[in-house]
């Protein structure tokens, strides 16, 4: 068998090994950063809620469905879905808020 009890056969674990280490490494960081996402959303947009994000991250290492939630939290934005939902409900007829619409851009 070639490279078995020689120099080469050494330097090739050893290349096995550093490959094998630098693997798992970036496999950790790469599971930090995406771990991290909903924290560094939240840094970004001023986030109301960024105590709530982080505490649900961390716990998120723990019980992964908590990090789901901690994504909704930081990407979606709440104050605009209820004003859009308070809107939709109090809308009572689509023709007449059209027309409604048109009223107020013709008057403007």
């Amino acid at each position: 068998m070639p490279f078995v009890d020689s120099g080469v056969d050494a330097a090739l674990h050893g290349v096995a090994a550093i490959v094998m280490v630098v693997t798992v490494a970036a496999a950790a960081f790469g599971f930090w950063k995406i771990h991290e996402m909903p924290i560094n959303k939240a840094h970004k947009k001023q986030h109301q809620q960024i105590g709530l994000i982080t505490a649900l991250t961390w716990i998120g290492f723990i019980w992964h469905w908590v990090w789901v939630i901690a994504v909704m939290v930081a990407f979606l934005d709440g104050d605009k879905a209820l004003r859009r939902i308070r809107d939709v409900w109090r809308e009572k007829d689509p023709e007449v808020a059209a027309s409604t619409a048109k009223e107020e851009q013709n008057n403007a």
